[in-house]
């Protein structure tokens, strides 16, 4: 009978806790706008030792 009860009041826990869904969350409220830098900057520079990093071709893979 004791485990009944303890069984009852974790059922009720649960209940409590997940018997319903979260409340909705408007889209307003999921983005934020940010205004933009200017572009350029380190980002931007143009690195030719490390260039190689993002270049990709099939035909050099290959060795042809």
């Amino acid at each position: 009978m004791n485990k009944e009860r303890s069984s009852d009041a974790a059922a009720a826990d649960r209940q409590a806790r997940y018997g319903r869904l979260p409340e909705r969350i408007r889209f307003e409220e999921m983005t934020e706008g940010v205004e933009a830098g200017p572009s350029g900057g380190a980002r931007a520079s143009y690195d030719p030792e490390g260039a190689w990093k993002f270049y990709s071709c099939l035909a050099l893979d290959l060795g042809l």
